[in-house]
């Protein structure tokens, strides 16, 4: 009997490129994590900023404290950020080819995450009535998705990563590829053939293999550049598909509720 597939790890990341935040327990909801993902910087145009274009953005540790928002520079400096009421003044904000009518934050905020990014930029929150819908060719028209790059949740198993790691130099940690939920117990990129899975009593679809970018080289440790252009290069060699580097499948909810890591994962189809 093959040993049982469970959910091993849980992260969750408030500001889009921020700080990873490692949960024990996740409230499952229609745009992914709660609180995942729900607050972006952009620029003056309104045009996202991620960590592809600075890297030091993924040294920004972002914690939801019920009031809004509590971001931390690396160097130490601590900036409440209040979440902006739903009767504020909205502006178009656009992450890829989406856009969003988000909610700004005040300027004494702005003008805080401009100086620490040093240049223009505007923080933003994106309220249950900013809607954001997944790619059609991939979800139902009712699927939504929060700033995420494309999807509510991606996930990944852990033999994926042990067997990227058997083939660099220097092994790599599970937070280059940023996940929600990492999966122990499953083979090696199994993810990629599933179409439906259970992790404890809800249910999740498979819907696209993760397609990778630069990011996956920016350290999470200092922010710079992998000097070894990795995983990227060595991705190259065994995980090109006619899309580009695969690696995890971004999955949509089909039932909602709390999750706990150690629950089990069960392949439905």
């Amino acid at each position: 009997m093959s040993a049982p597939i469970t959910l091993g790890e849980i992260y969750r990341f408030p500001l889009k490129s921020g700080m990873a935040e490692v949960l024990t327990e996740a409230q499952i909801e229609p745009r992914g994590i709660q609180h995942d993902r729900r607050w972006m910087l952009c620029d003056a145009d309104g045009v996202f900023i991620t960590g592809r274009q600075l890297g030091n953005l993924v040294r920004w540790m972002a914690r939801c404290d019920g009031q809004g928002l509590v971001l931390q520079h690396p160097s130490g400096e601590l900036l409440h950020v209040p979440m902006p009421p739903a009767s504020a003044q909205r502006i178009r904000v656009r992450i890829w080819s989406d856009h969003v009518q988000a909610l700004p934050s005040p300027d004494p905020v702005n003008q805080v995450v401009s100086r620490w990014l040093g240049r223009t930029a505007i923080l933003v929150y994106m309220d249950n009535a900013a809607s954001r819908r997944v790619d059609a060719v991939h979800g139902d028209p009712s699927d939504e998705v929060s700033f995420a790059d494309g999807y509510p949740f991606l996930i990944i198993s852990q033999a994926a990563l042990d067997g990227l790691n058997a083939r660099l130099v220097q092994p790599l940690p599970m937070l280059r590829f940023r996940p929600n939920f990492v999966l122990h117990g499953a083979l090696a990129h199994a993810e990629d053939l599933w179409r439906r899975i259970s992790i404890g009593a809800l249910s999740f679809d498979l819907v696209k293999p993760c397609t990778r970018c630069v990011f996956t080289t920016v350290q999470p440790e200092d922010g710079a550049r992998d000097p070894l252009g990795e995983p990227l290069n060595t991705l190259k060699s065994y995980r090109r598909s006619p899309n580009g580097i695969i690696f995890g499948m971004n999955a949509i909810a089909r039932g909602f509720g709390t999750l706990r890591t150690g629950d089990e994962v069960t392949v439905l189809s």
